[in-house]
């Protein structure tokens, strides 16, 4: 194997182990910034030594190894100085008496609870949405600053910025890192959920640019979603999310024409959706549902989710069923954005015009005035209803408020279609 051949093992091996490297020297030192270099010391060594000695059998126990000592080396470097390290607790200065390698074995413990200790340390609501999102990224994604960048067409500087707050944020908070308990855990996996999702959506429907999708940030979701739900099997929340992107992703390949122009979902062709996909979505759907979370959020949207996959044909749609879903979501979860998708559900199940007297009462939410869908729906409903200029007018103002090119071109021609039709 050539050197070139090595660095580029050494840089899909990193994607997949650094995440657990950084967990597990995280647990170590108690700080996320320091559990990074050290992590990085050991990708270092490992592209010093690997084009010589050859990769491992075992890369990533390898890497873990290496970053294990970098982390002795270092407290007994800070030890020797005289520099209290407070974050590392009382029982460190008892296991630094102990030999290197005993040292390291006192401290193993397991993965699972150190990635999940460094999700929910990740996504602290203590930090800004965006910096979770980048933080996440670059933790549990193993993304580089310039990737995640390039994924939400940020400059690179903006990107490096928020984590750079966001582990002053933690660190200035003195943010614990564990897994919260009690009531806690409620609330703190909220946002890491919602974190997960919204890197999901920003995959499944870029916000802006030329592309209509980014899959590379669906995968990244799904992963971290897979991750979690087996750390936490009994979180019904977890599998209903799971569940949802699943079955969501199944439609990625039916979504785009040859050209890269967006294929709404009932013009897709439904031999294109992943049937894999769809198949685990429905089981972590059922899982959620065994665990009494059928009523959750994410798990009524994946249901709503599971309607359109059981469908064969969009004729075949149960479209009463996903309004009356919509109806229950409002509740579980009141948003005017629920509200719009209720409308659409509506729409199809009783005609536009019971779903034209919903979107009308959205026109004037503040949450929604620069919402693009908002009118996207209702010129979509005014062209039903015969009401062409009012539709044409609607598409256009959605079509100047999008951002994502794709898009705006869609709503472009679905204006000039109300000219001729």
């Amino acid at each position: 194997m050539t050197t070139h051949d090595t660095h580029r093992a050494i840089d899909a091996i990193w994607k997949i182990e650094s995440p657990r490297i950084v967990a597990t020297i995280a647990r170590m030192v108690r700080d996320i910034d320091l559990a990074e270099e050290l992590a990085q010391d050991a990708l270092v060594a490992a592209l010093e030594r690997w084009p010589g000695e050859g990769v491992p059998k075992n890369p990533g126990a390898w890497l873990t190894q290496t970053a294990k000592h970098r982390a002795v080396d270092r407290i007994r470097r800070e030890r020797m100085a005289g520099r209290k390290l407070e974050a590392l607790g009382q029982d460190m200065e008892g296991l630094l008496e102990s030999a290197d390698d005993a040292l390291i074995d006192a401290l193993d413990d397991d993965i699972g609870d150190d990635m999940l200790r460094l999700i929910f340390t990740a996504c602290h609501p203590v930090i800004s949405i965006e910096a979770r999102v980048a933080l996440t990224l670059r933790l549990l994604g193993g993304l580089s600053t310039d990737e995640i960048a390039r994924a939400f067409l940020v400059p690179e500087a903006t990107v490096a910025q928020r984590i750079v707050r966001a582990k002053r944020s933690l660190a200035d908070s003195a943010v614990a890192y564990e897994v919260p308990r009690g009531d806690a855990l409620g609330e703190r996996l909220s946002a890491v959920l919602r974190v997960v999702y919204l890197v999901f959506n920003e995959g499944y429907a870029a916000t802006a640019g030329g592309d209509w999708m980014r899959p590379a940030l669906c995968d990244e979701a799904l992963r971290l979603g897979r991750v979690l739900a087996e750390l936490m099997p009994g979180e019904p929340e977890v599998h209903g999310l799971v569940a949802l992107m699943e079955i969501q992703a199944s439609r990625t390949g039916a979504r785009t024409g040859s050209d890269g122009e967006p294929v709404l979902l009932l013009d897709q062709d439904r031999g294109r959706w992943d049937r894999l996909l769809i198949g685990r979505g429905l089981k972590a759907l059922e899982r959620a549902e065994r665990l009494g979370g059928a009523r959750g959020p994410y798990a009524l949207q994946a249901a709503i989710a599971a309607c359109h996959a059981r469908a064969a044909r969009a004729d075949d749609t149960d479209w009463p069923r996903i309004a009356a879903l919509y109806a229950e979501l409002v509740e579980v979860m009141p948003s005017p954005v629920v509200e719009l998708n209720r409308a659409v559900a509506v729409s199809m199940a009783d005609g536009p015009s019971s779903a034209l007297v919903i979107v009308e009462s959205l026109l004037d939410d503040p949450v929604l005035k620069d919402y693009h869908l908002l009118p996207s729906v209702q010129g979509d409903l005014l062209y039903r209803l015969g009401r062409l200029g009012d539709a044409r007018e609607a598409f256009l103002r959605a079509a100047s408020m999008t951002r994502n090119e794709r898009e705006k071109t869609l709503l472009t021609h679905r204006a000039d279609a109300c000219l001729i039709a």
